[in-house]
């Protein structure tokens, strides 16, 4: 089995010690853990938001301490909990990211095709500053979907959902993702969630 992702000896600011990790390439894994094991300081770690104390990260077989760090967060791409979007429009969002990441902007059909994939059924016009927490959450994803990135992590994007539609939006995420080969990572608490869409489950402890 081929690892896109793997750490040994991690560890942050003497207060989170990791197990060895490894994460399956184009595959969807799922990390659960009690408050404070860790869980979202693991995903900035990876796109090297933040930096290890101790210990080795390596990115398709490389350290990401020799990866150029914009180069890696365009391709370990983490959508927090932490939502950031313009004031504006849905349509304009998109159109910002895009206009930042250096890439030509894509068609109404294709910002509506990821909208959909994250049910967030919106008009392109709606203005974000009007959304709720939950649907600006879901546009946000949208946004993360649509730069195609090589890993996409995600925490939590289910908390603010109902569990219908919590379930149609992760079967819907994975399914694009297996399509495109892209690895998909997510923080739940959720045992069902987990459960239903976990090729491979992380349980943290904390250390």
């Amino acid at each position: 089995m081929q690892f896109i992702l793997s750490a040994d000896g991690l560890m942050f600011q003497t207060l989170i010690k990791y197990p060895p990790i490894e994460i399956p390439q184009a595959q969807t894994t799922f990390i659960s853990g009690d408050s404070g094991s860790g869980k979202s300081t693991l995903f900035k770690l990876f796109n090297a938001t933040v930096s290890p104390s101790k210990g080795t990260i390596l990115y398709q077989g490389k350290n990401i301490s020799a990866i150029d760090t914009v180069c890696l967060r365009r391709e370990v791409l983490l959508a927090s909990q932490s939502v950031f979007l313009f004031d504006g429009t849905i349509r304009n969002n998109f159109a910002e990211f895009f206009k930042y990441r250096e890439l030509a902007a894509i068609d109404e059909s294709a910002i509506n095709r990821f909208l959909h994939i994250c049910c967030a059924y919106f008009p392109l016009d709606t203005a974000c500053e009007t959304l709720s927490g939950g649907e600006r959450q879901r546009v946000f994803l949208a946004i993360h979907m649509a730069l195609s990135p090589t890993v996409l992590m995600l925490d939590e994007p289910t908390s603010a959902l109902d569990e219908g539609t919590a379930h149609r939006m992760m079967h819907q995420v994975k399914v694009y993702c297996q399509q495109n080969q892209i690895t998909l990572l997510v923080i739940c608490h959720d045992s069902q969630m987990v459960k239903a869409f976990a090729d491979k489950v992380i349980i943290l402890e904390r250390r």
